[in-house]
């Protein structure tokens, strides 16, 4: 589960997939973020049935990888970068449309009495 609060960016343009952690955090900085300030980078691979995501958690750069035999739903190729909510990157990973995931405001209960 991630928590809500985190902010996650997707790389739109592909990456090659032979980069380990060292490789993927230079493509942070070089892209002007802080590869240390607990956001998830998320990166996909030219076919688009693999992603990749590096963070910071507190101790140490952790490596998410996720290979399918069906291609992962991702943006137009570009040199952009997205950004996603912990729903759609969920979404995302379990091969749905992330695109229509939405978030919704949920007001408490009020107490009636």
């Amino acid at each position: 589960m991630i928590p809500s609060g985190v902010k996650v960016f997707l790389a739109s343009h592909p990456v090659g997939f032979r980069k380990g952690i060292d490789g993927l955090v230079a493509l942070v900085r070089d892209a002007g973020s802080d590869p240390f300030d607990g956001a998830l980078y998320v990166f996909r691979a030219k076919r688009a049935d693999r992603i990749k995501i590096v963070w910071w958690d507190g101790s140490g750069v952790c490596l998410y990888l996720k290979l399918e035999k069906t291609k992962f739903c991702w943006p137009r190729i570009g040199h952009h970068r997205v950004q996603l909510n912990p729903a759609q990157l969920m979404a995302l990973l379990d091969g749905m449309d992330w695109k229509r995931v939405r978030t919704m405001a949920v007001k408490p209960p009020q107490i009636v009495g």
